[in-house]
């Protein structure tokens, strides 16, 4: 990877980076991050979770910088390839993770009665089918907050809204929520 004329990374041979040229690391940088992010973010459905992943990158190809091949085709490609596995790693640990932790929890909490667990079956039911039930805007915001476990900030961006319109759309979705679930005798509090 040497630097041209005009200052910005070429593909041709990786020799200043295995020298250790933190110049041409940082030029790579600004120059193919942004695409290691957004292959991160897609995977991941977390902004930080992909900053950790770009990071996790170059922090790589700074200590490794052999495992690139330039014959095999473009760094851009390479570093979005050790990104989406990274990211699918990541993924994979933390299914992983979540599924432990009911075990881990039912260790620690008494075991509800059949009635409980059947009350409990019937609510998320019912959640499901009114969440199902509101139209596409305002189901895909309740989805991705409380699902997906994204910020306003982070649902905003996700659908290309303002905040303010994110936060009124779940604001407004709840409330359908609430409605639905206390026609069906489902009251919250």
């Amino acid at each position: 990877m040497c630097v041209n004329d005009a200052g910005r990374a070429d593909d041709s041979t990786p020799a200043p980076l295995r020298a250790g040229d933190e110049r041409t690391l940082g030029l790579l940088y600004r120059a193919h991050a942004p695409a290691v992010a957004v292959v991160a973010r897609r995977i991941l459905l977390d902004r930080d979770a992909a900053d950790d992943i770009v990071q996790d990158v170059f922090l790589h190809l700074w200590q490794h910088p052999e495992s690139y091949e330039p014959h095999r085709g473009p760094i851009r490609t390479w570093l979005c390839v050790v990104a989406r596995h990274r990211a699918i790693d990541r993924l994979r640990r933390l299914q992983l993770e979540r599924s432990r932790l009911p075990v881990m929890l039912a260790d620690s909490y008494p075991h509800p009665s059949t009635e409980d667990t059947t009350l409990r079956g019937e609510l998320l039911d019912a959640v499901r089918v009114a969440v199902a039930g509101l139209s596409a805007p305002y189901r895909d915001a309740v989805l991705l907050a409380y699902y997906r476990g994204m910020t306003y900030r982070e649902v905003a961006v996700e659908l290309g809204l303002a905040e303010g319109t994110a936060k009124s759309r779940l604001r407004r979705a709840l409330h359908s929520l609430g409605e639905r679930l206390a026609a069906q005798g489902l009251a919250y509090d």
